[in-house]
């Protein structure tokens, strides 16, 4: 509250003397809403306070009475529901927080024991299958050795035999000994098999022998779902083999096809692509494991994949066309369908819904290369192959753009 009068210390002045007005020494019975004082009657008829809303003092008292009565109120009610939050709300989420929490746990438990019995009963079926595996190879390494070598000892006695007649024999009787001879060593030669050796494939561990859909795709659901799912950030597309009929973006993550060849020709690259629309990535792969994520978006025609860096350049042959030759591996995208191309051959893929995006998963140990959707991690083709060198990240684009990203 302001009293009438100057603001400030007035010296000689008591406390009881502000109930007066200072310019009228009348009594302060009345209050200026405009000016939020106390004021005088004189105040407010012929003094500075003429023509304000003024009241009386106790019916501004009771007015602000009653505010703090409602303010009261409120704050008692605030007060009942914080009192009931705590007592209630409070109390019951932390009962439930303690069954829901329980109940998590056991789902936890469960989940995680019926992963492990199911990883323990496929770990049990592949060693017993590699088991099986290596004592057949072991088996026909065994029967290989014990065949040939009874062969070689044919052939030492059969040997052994002809030399002695043909140093010993007469001219005459060499003749039909020798006759008699070649006649026997062919009769032996074909019905014991002896000819040529030949390593085959059934001399070998057979690789899918340890091929499971589930330990493969928990481990390489263990792999996208990890930090390094996007890869290295160093891996971009290297500018040199970008093709004449593709831009590249500044940060060289982007392939954008051109659907008109550009006025004038790039300069003359061995690494460039001179004719199909590709571009390899600029890091070399050979050893651990390798993820990386292609943004297709809306393309309606695309590749992605991963190729030896002898794979050809020039030209507009299958040599150079990603997926048509021995050297290159990719998912290919056209007109609504999906496939697998490697060596010229298709294989169809089945996708349930379009992907905006397509993880690729090079495992370097296994010899693994998996083609997966991020979102889902669904995995949409796995190959096995021996790669013989050391591979590059391979895309082609003939509408839009594809990006890596990091």
């Amino acid at each position: 509250t302001v009293f009438c009068g100057p603001s400030g210390p007035f010296p000689g002045r008591t406390w009881q003397s502000w109930d007066l007005c200072v310019e009228h020494e009348s009594e302060l019975d009345w209050f200026c809403g405009t000016e939020q004082k106390l004021i005088c009657s004189h105040c407010a008829v012929v003094g500075t306070c003429h023509g304000h809303t003024v009241t009386p003092v106790a019916d501004r008292v009771a007015a602000i009475r009653n505010q703090l009565v409602d303010v009261c109120e409120k704050i008692q009610l605030q007060a009942l529901r914080i009192e009931k939050f705590i007592n209630q709300t409070l109390a019951g989420k932390e009962q439930k927080l303690q069954t829901a929490a329980s109940r998590t746990r056991e789902q936890v438990l469960a989940q995680v024991s019926a992963v492990r019995e199911a990883l323990e009963e496929e770990e049990q079926r592949l060693l017993e299958e590699v088991q099986r595996e290596e004592e057949r190879v072991e088996q026909c390494l065994l029967t290989q050795r014990v065949h040939w070598s009874q062969a070689l000892a044919s052939l030492s006695q059969t040997r052994s035999s002809l030399v002695h007649t043909l140093t010993h024999s007469p001219d005459a009787q060499a003749l039909m000994s020798l006759l008699l001879l070649l006649f026997v060593c062919v009769r032996v030669e074909e019905a014991e098999g002896v000819g040529e050796p030949c390593d085959t494939d059934q001399l070998n561990l057979n690789p899918g022998c340890s091929d499971s859909k589930l330990l493969r795709g928990l481990w390489a659901s263990a792999v996208l779902l990890g930090p390094d799912a996007y890869g290295s950030s160093h891996l971009k597309f290297d500018e040199r083999t970008v093709s004449p009929l593709l831009s590249l973006s500044n940060d060289f993550c982007t392939l954008t096809f051109l659907h008109k060849r550009p006025r004038q020709s790039l300069h003359y690259d061995p690494a460039r692509f001179d004719c199909w629309p590709n571009a390899l990535g600029s890091l070399s792969m050979s050893s651990g494991t390798h993820s990386w994520v292609v943004d297709v978006g809306q393309s309606a025609a695309f590749k992605v994949g991963v190729c030896y860096a002898s794979v050809e350049r020039k030209g507009s042959g299958n040599e150079a066309r990603l997926g048509y030759n021995t050297q290159s591996w990719a998912l290919s995208h056209y007109d609504g369908d999906y496939s697998f191309c490697y060596a010229g051959k298709k294989v169809p893929l089945q996708v349930v819904k379009r992907p905006q995006r397509i993880g690729l998963l090079l495992d370097w140990p296994s010899q693994t290369l998996m083609f997966y959707e991020p979102d889902s991690c669904a995995v949409l083709y796995c190959v096995t192959h021996h790669f013989s060198a050391p591979l590059l990240a391979a895309c082609a684009v003939t509408d839009r753009s594809v990006t890596i990203l990091h």
